[in-house]
């Protein structure tokens, strides 16, 4: 029962033309980790799927996306992802760009085993015109509503970072917004756990924080120990999101060569030494947690 691996197992599963929902939203709880580890490989055709944020943005830069499946992708202060705009102006990436409702519609349907969600949400908008492929149903009761069916957004994988895990695939996530993380681990085929804190039973040791554990551990295919493995993201309560990197990395964008500079300085040295390369570990625990 032991799913404890490390990210290059992980990687190692992943397959190109996958689709991959990546977990968090915007800068919060991003299993950037995983997400550099797919940078490092050769991996290439990728659906992503999520609430996104840098990671969005560094797998564009990196060619590894073939389509993105979103309802926005940001980094809060800077309301558009840098590489991700590069990528959407120069047409380079297909995309389903879905309001934040739908895409969550999209995963729950996945996650019940069901072929659509009905909704409203969507009819009368752009939504249909640039998702030709959407379909509406009518209700097959007495008031005949014509709905939007949205389609389920089924994961062959997905990747989420966790506060704590256990190596039986328990997870705990702190904080006030893990607002969507079990929806993609029930739509996905695999899911694989990035967690600031890896012990052997959650239940003896951290039982009085039960509330926090999001998704059934069935659904855990692989844990992986990666202690601020959400840098440059957040991770609550653990550190809030590094804003002057995301400052340095924006600017990268607008400079000949960034995205190949900032990969042989943040990413090409490997894993090992990331913590040291963005300034060590006590500036990442220092960061302030946001407020709004």
């Amino acid at each position: 029962m032991n799913k404890e691996m490390d990210l290059k197992s992980v990687v190692g599963q992943l397959r190109d033309g996958m689709t991959i929902g990546v977990a968090g939203w915007g800068p919060r709880r991003k299993p950037m980790a995983l997400i550099r580890e797919i940078l490092r490989s050769d991996l290439r055709d990728l659906t992503i799927v999520a609430y996104g944020g840098p990671e969005v943005g560094m797998l564009c830069a990196a060619g590894k996306v073939k389509k993105l499946v979103y309802g926005f992708v940001s980094l809060d202060a800077m309301p558009i992802e840098p590489y991700f705009r590069k990528a959407r102006e120069a047409g380079v990436v297909q995309v389903s760009e879905l309001d934040e409702g739908l895409l969550q519609l999209g995963l729950q349907a996945a996650g019940h085993n069901l072929p659509f969600a009905a909704t409203r949400v969507g009819l009368g908008s752009d939504v249909m015109k640039y998702n030709p492929d959407f379909k509406t149903v009518t209700s097959p009761y007495q008031d005949g509503t014509v709905l939007l069916a949205m389609p389920a957004i089924k994961l062959d994988v997905a990747l989420i970072h966790t506060s704590r895990a256990d190596r039986l695939g328990n997870t705990q996530t702190d904080g006030p917004d893990p607002f969507f993380d079990a929806l993609f681990a029930r739509a996905a085929g695999k899911v694989f756990v990035t967690t600031e804190v890896l012990v052997d039973r959650i239940d003896a040791e951290y039982s009085h924080l039960a509330k926090q554990n999001l998704f059934e551990r069935c659904l855990v295919t692989g844990v992986v120990q990666a202690p601020l493995g959400a840098h440059p993201t957040a991770s609550h309560d653990a550190y809030g999101w590094d804003m002057d990197h995301f400052r340095a990395y924006a600017a990268s964008a607008g400079e000949d060569g960034g995205w190949q500079r900032y990969f042989d300085q943040y990413v090409e040295g490997g894993e090992a030494g990331y913590t040291s390369r963005v300034g060590g570990e006590a500036k990442i625990r220092a960061l302030p947690l946001p407020i709004f």
